[in-house]
């Protein structure tokens, strides 16, 4: 009965100090700017959802308001903002800050990368997301990976891409590394904010596109101009997005409240890649019905754009040693993943 007792007393001194600190918690009210619109199947409706769930799973306590592109600050500019604080957070992509950061589009995607399960494996128990903050963190940002989703498409285009001369000169958006190794090819490149392509690609501007998985590249409309849609998405097997917190936001939110932004954005891992998998199959047929003729890439062209992907590399860990030092990290994991790769799954 002593013991009992004892027990007793603990226990209600524990629920005591949790009220305590639950109490001298301040309630965190911060604003998101969007590089995707909410109504954006997956980009954006992941960001959005965050709000609901971070308010339910703080009992209201911590809320983050959503901002659509351009009402805070133009996408390609929430970096900065984020890091000098006149912004909270955004919902973005690592590898749109390329200009900037070499290494950053390895947190997003990777050309000839791994597919999710092994993506995830290296980002959270392969020294990925460390390797990442340790970056970020010089720029007083804190990225927070908050999903991933399905493999995009590698390309709309006007006309049928029969062999490697027929892209070159061509003028086409790309995002990432993916870009690099399109140059290689004869390509010229450009990044342009989602939103922002349709319009280049309906005037002339540039001659074709990459953007994403078939779910969203529907959305966008991009088949009214272009009816030749080309797979595999060589350059994302797998994509990444994130939140990037002011750091000293970050560094002033409690134990409590990072661990519930950290569980929103597991649950936006999980919802991500499992609802990205079983949009696709009904996007194709949308897309086919509205006249799309949707292509394998050869293996010739696939083998160029492999090669090139080498070149492109090689260049890269010369130029940077933070992408040489994350690149070594990747390989190294994927090199010992082969192994389990290799007698686990089925070709």
């Amino acid at each position: 009965m002593k013991l009992s007792r004892m027990l007793g007393v603990a226990t209600a001194s524990l629920a005591l100090a949790a009220i305590t600190v639950g109490a001298d918690a301040k309630p965190v009210r911060w604003k998101m700017a969007s590089a995707f619109p909410g109504s954006l199947t997956q980009l954006g409706t992941l960001g959005k959802g965050i709000q609901e769930k971070i308010k339910a799973i703080s009992g209201g306590e911590f809320q983050i308001r959503f901002y659509e592109p351009k009402a805070l600050v133009p996408p390609l500019e929430t970096w900065d903002a984020v890091s000098e604080g006149s912004i909270d957070a955004a919902w973005t992509a690592a590898g749109y800050w390329a200009g900037k950061i070499k290494a950053s589009p390895l947190f997003t995607a990777v050309p000839f990368g791994p597919a999710a399960p092994e993506y995830l494996a290296w980002m959270y128990y392969g020294g990925g997301r460390q390797l990442w903050e340790d970056i970020a963190h010089r720029y007083n940002v804190h990225p927070l990976p908050c999903a991933i989703i399905a493999p995009e498409a590698s390309g709309w285009f006007r006309r049928e891409i029969r062999s490697l001369d027929d892209l070159k000169g061509l003028k086409m958006r790309f995002f990432g590394l993916g870009a690099r190794v399109m140059e290689k090819l004869g390509v010229s490149t450009q990044l342009i904010a989602g939103g922002d392509i349709y319009p280049a690609l309906e005037l002339g501007s540039i001659d074709a596109t990459e953007y994403s998985e078939p779910a969203i590249d529907l959305n966008l409309g991009f088949y009214q101009v272009a009816k030749h849609y080309y797979f595999p998405g060589w350059h994302q097997q797998s994509s990444f997005l994130e939140i990037e917190i002011n750091l000293d936001r970050w560094n002033a939110l409690t134990d409590t409240q990072r661990a519930q932004l950290e569980t929103v954005c597991g649950d936006n891992v999980r919802q991500g890649l499992a609802e990205g998998e079983a949009l696709q199959w009904k996007a194709l047929e949308t897309l086919q019905e509205k006249g799309v003729q949707i292509h394998r890439w050869p293996p010739e062209i696939l083998d160029a754009l492999r090669q090139a992907w080498g070149e492109v590399v090689e260049e890269l860990k010369q130029e940077d040693q933070d992408f040489a030092r994350v690149w070594d990290s990747l390989s190294t994991f994927r090199a010992h993943y082969a192994t389990w790769k290799e007698l686990a799954y089925l070709k």
